[in-house]
């Protein structure tokens, strides 16, 4: 029997045909809930950029349509705490929105305020996103990283990841850890909808 075989109910008790993760799931169904076409919002949280001078924005939406994705909404946002949140839960609210990146504001100067107006929606937390990217970035920009707040959570059934908004910064966050992740998740925190 190939590693590929698995006859399940059939020989003498042996268990090598039923594996599980680390969660206790099943490797051969636990990705069945993955949204394999996400339709995507980019947000940049800003007062000085428009959606023509968005490097980071251009980057997040070139990374998701280049893994096979759609990007349904691209807007630039003020960086205004009722703004931004406002932006994200109507993110959450439309047909058309299974995943939202914002870009900006993750900073430690006063005007950064995504973190704190997104966290408010957040009905679950994704510590390991914020936590991964730190770790990333390090062997970047060493320990300036202590500076980024990047963070994620779920929002009405809605990922939703915000980057720091510079471009070197969102191309890393977006190729490494959001697109390769986030049809998962966003299967994940849906599944009880269906």
């Amino acid at each position: 029997m190939s590693d590929h075989d698995h006859h399940h109910g059939e020989g003498g008790g042996d268990d090598h045909s039923h594996h599980r993760d680390d969660h206790g799931h099943d490797d051969h169904s636990h990705h069945h809930h993955d949204v394999d076409d996400l339709q995507a919002a980019v947000l940049t949280v800003s007062s000085t950029r428009d959606i023509d001078d968005d490097p980071a924005g251009d980057s997040i939406a070139e990374l998701f349509r280049e893994a096979g994705h759609s990007v349904s909404v691209r807007r630039v946002v003020d960086d205004d705490y009722d703004e931004i949140q406002t932006a994200v839960a109507r993110m959450a609210d439309r047909g058309d929105v299974d995943v939202t990146v914002t870009t900006g504001g993750t900073g430690v100067t006063p005007d950064d305020q995504t973190v704190e107006a997104t966290a408010q929606l957040f009905g679950k937390t994704l510590p390991g996103f914020g936590e991964l990217f730190r770790r990333l970035s390090y062997d970047e920009i060493g320990t300036k990283v202590v500076g980024t707040r990047a963070t994620a959570g779920v929002v009405d059934g809605m990922p939703t990841f915000c980057l720091p908004g510079s471009e070197n910064a969102a191309r890393l966050g977006t190729a490494e850890i959001i697109v390769p992740e986030a049809p998962h998740l966003t299967g994940l925190a849906r599944r009880d909808e269906a």
